[in-house]
């Protein structure tokens, strides 16, 4: 990502000076080497910059400072790593690492000689000078090579530093679009199509289960909301009837007919549904855009995700109830009450494991019973309690006008 501090009129004057750059500088670049030492090392151009800590940074290298005029110069910037494979490509392999500081008198004036030499092969690419007195532009470009040794694997940096103002790049400019909606027509993408919402409370909330129905109360046969990246807009498509199953409304109302017994279970909450990542075309999504009736049937065979607060709750089916949608429920991702009720009934049906254990339920339930060598009496604690904390309320943001 680029760092907003950063000019990008520069950037973008870069991006389209690219092109004459790597066809301009990368076989100067290698023909230099291949005159020099043999043909052995290959230099493939990386980078165009104007910003050369990003490229130094947490690696040495060996500077070499060579003057165009009064007012110019050129860098040469070859790290440890590329002077290491330069060298042993010259003098023979070496078991003994690198060390800039450690450089023989012969390995620091075949490295100078060579930063000469492919000076000598740039500067006929580079503009005159202009005639000012004084240097008033700093600007340079960095241009980043990788050198690698054919018969080698490891790879490193050479960085050639040249005066902007001695540069004149040859720009690329855009001649328009060359492309039209028709060649991407058919490309597929993947968005979300929201079915419709419905007010849930949580007594059934936390009680919903599998094969249960909801029915969602704002929703249109004829209507979806489509969302891409952020992006909502309202779909007009005709419903195919035979991929959804109709029922009346006795079937639709499958939801448990008990009442909630305490404030926190008679709270309302907003329930969404929406399709699970459904692909389209881009020519069906410029259709959408001009409001054209779209025939999306692929979507019904994709699962409907009930969600609360952006947390999925259930998954299902869609179904029609009447005039309004609504989803059959196969499979519950927040577990409820029910759940928790059969996973008592079936603990209830285990063997005794031990006589200990026997002799505790064989206790006369008019004595009080002690859960530890101190005395502390146990608290009591009702049957369906343990029902009631597997439902987590706090999961759930509520608004005041929930409440």
């Amino acid at each position: 990502m680029v760092n907003d501090n950063i000019n990008s009129i520069e950037y973008k004057e870069l991006y389209a000076q690219y092109n004459w750059f790597k066809k301009t500088y990368p076989p100067v670049v290698q023909q230099a080497s291949d005159e020099f030492f043999l043909p052995g090392l290959k230099f493939e151009l990386a980078g165009i910059s104007k910003n050369i800590n990003t490229l130094m940074d947490k690696e040495s290298y060996f500077v070499t400072k060579i003057r165009i005029d009064k007012q110019h110069d050129m860098f040469f910037r070859i790290s440890e790593n590329s002077v290491g494979i330069i060298l042993d490509r010259t003098l023979g392999s070496s078991t003994k690492r690198i060390n800039l500081n450690k450089l023989t008198d012969l390995e620091a004036k075949i490295i100078t000689a060579f930063n000469d030499y492919m000076f000598n092969a740039i500067s006929q690419f580079l503009s005159p000078p202009p005639p000012t007195l004084k240097r008033t532009n700093f600007d340079v470009v960095h241009l980043t090579f990788l050198i690698k040794d054919v018969e080698g694997f490891s790879a490193s940096k050479f960085i050639i530093s040249l005066p902007s103002v001695l540069l004149k790049p040859e720009e690329i400019v855009s001649k328009g679009d060359k492309f039209s909606y028709a060649d991407f027509s058919t490309s597929p993408l993947d968005v979300g199509v929201k079915v419709g919402s419905t007010r849930f409370t949580m007594y059934d909330l936390k009680h919903l289960d599998v094969d249960d129905i909801v029915v969602f109360e704002n929703s249109d046969l004829n209507k979806m909301t489509l969302s891409f990246k952020g992006y909502e807009k309202a779909i007009n498509l005709t419903p195919n009837l035979g991929l959804v199953m109709p029922l009346d409304n006795e079937e639709g109302d499958n939801m448990s007919g008990n009442t909630a017994d305490n404030l926190w279970d008679s709270i309302e909450v907003e329930m969404d549904a929406q399709f699970d990542s459904v692909r389209i075309t881009l020519g069906e999504l410029k259709n959408i855009e001009e409001g054209l009736v779209v025939d999306l049937t692929s979507i019904y065979d994709n699962k409907v995700t009930l969600s609360v607060e952006n947390k999925p709750i259930a998954k299902g089916e869609l179904v029609i109830v009447n005039d309004r949608y609504g989803v059959k429920i196969d499979e519950v991702i927040a577990q409820g009450g029910k759940s928790t009720a059969m996973s008592v009934e079936q603990n209830e049906e285990l063997p005794v494991q031990n006589y200990e254990e026997n002799q505790v339920f064989e206790q006369n339930e008019n004595e009080p019973q002690f859960d530890d060598a101190l005395g502390n009496e146990p608290v009591a604690q009702s049957p369906d309690a343990s029902d009631e904390d597997e439902f987590d309320y706090s999961d759930f943001e509520l608004e005041d006008e929930d409440i």
